[in-house]
């Protein structure tokens, strides 16, 4: 990390500060994170319960602010906050450099009550397909890439949002380490493998840890959901965190999902939480496309005998109690993972691996039900 580089991003941040609030936006601890690569620069604006109305184009400022420093490349700022929407907002709304110029507080709003969010089009894109697991440990990561791939293989455009904040995995999954630019304050998607591609593992340093509470990790989900140039797409995958919180309500709130996706191993404990990830959406109307066994099966790389070490068949009966359809099952392979590890999933190899014709033969049914 350019450590003199950090200085001068952190210097440049000391310039600005918001009405009402002692110091600079830094010694008032609302840089949550100053993140340096090279010459990519990324910034957390934590704004904790008061969300200035004008928050996106101070965002914006920020960014312009730091992209004039000489060393810096690309410039990319996350805003967070805990702030509910018709909240009060205890901090002034406008934001500005520090000095003797005074600015004008905004006028605050009168707390009302609010409605549920009413899911509302992403720009450009046709269908939003979230593939989704009880738990963590099943492979959803692996299966999402491997999907997408096999989906833009028929021709269709495809992008993938990684959803898990806390443990982002497309950087590795894809081989890809760069920061995403942005235009017009929108962030544009990263390419690889013909996909475009979004993640928070892109904006910060992938070995930082993210400490969240809930409606900041919101908040983070709805961005990189509305503020990233994703259209034109015939399909955007968003790859979901396990279980059933906070992700997931922003998910099923924002956006109109087309349908989920319900990836589970043959194993009896990952069935339980497979079945409430399938109920939860049902429970919000959003239509299940269907139930994938992950390591279905392990093949021996040898002598290629197949072994149901996990145990064999259970996603296909919970899938028909619950009348849903079940996509199929992907063996385990010590290719798959070979190839993931390497950032070039399965779907790119040049190879007659028995997970990849599996994952063609989903993606055709998957792309029927789209169709």
């Amino acid at each position: 990390m350019d450590e003199n580089l950090k200085e001068k991003v952190e210097k440049a941040l000391k310039k600005y500060s918001l009405p009402g609030i002692p110091g600079n936006i830094v010694a008032a601890k609302i840089v949550s994170a100053i993140i340096v690569d090279g010459g990519q620069v990324g910034i957390i604006l934590d704004f904790g319960d008061t969300l200035p109305d004008n928050a996106t184009e101070f965002r914006a400022q920020i960014e312009s602010t730091v992209q004039e420093i000489p060393e810096v490349e690309v410039a990319n700022v996350v805003v967070t906050s805990s702030a509910k929407k018709g909240a009060t907002n205890q901090r002034p709304a406008t934001a500005a450099p520090a000095g003797p110029r005074q600015v004008k507080p905004a006028p605050t709003l009168s707390p009302a009550p609010k409605a549920p969010p009413t899911p509302t089009e992403i720009p450009g894109v046709k269908h939003i397909v979230a593939v989704a697991s009880g738990k963590g440990g099943v492979g959803k990561s692996t299966t999402s890439v491997n999907l997408a791939l096999a989906l833009k293989e028929k021709g269709l455009s495809v992008g993938i949002m990684d959803a898990d904040i806390f443990g982002p995995s497309l950087p590795m999954l894809t081989g890809l380490d760069a920061k995403p630019e942005t235009k017009n304050k929108i962030i544009q998607p990263l390419i690889a493998h013909g996909l475009k591609l979004m993640s928070i593992g892109f904006l910060i340093d992938v070995d930082q840890p993210v400490v969240w509470r809930g409606p900041r990790v919101m908040g983070a989900t709805q961005q990189l959901l509305r503020d990233v140039a994703w259209g034109p797409l015939d399909v955007l995958i968003v790859d979901m965190p396990p279980g059933t919180g906070d992700v997931q309500l922003t998910m099923v709130q924002q956006a109109p999902l087309t349908g989920a996706v319900i990836v589970s191993t043959p194993q009896d404990l990952a069935l339980i939480d497979a079945r409430k990830g399938l109920a939860m959406f049902q429970k919000v109307n959003v239509p299940i496309l269907g139930v994938i066994e992950n390591m279905t099966s392990f093949l021996c790389p040898h002598c290629g005998e197949e072994s149901h070490i996990f145990g064999h068949g259970g996603a296909a009966e919970t899938a028909a109690g619950l009348g849903c359809d079940f996509l199929g099952g992907i063996p385990l392979e010590m290719e798959v993972r070979l190839s993931a590890d390497s950032g070039t999933p399965i779907m790119m190899q040049n190879t007659d691996s028995k997970a990849k014709v599996a994952y063609q033969h989903i993606a055709t049914q998957i792309a029927n039900k789209l169709a």
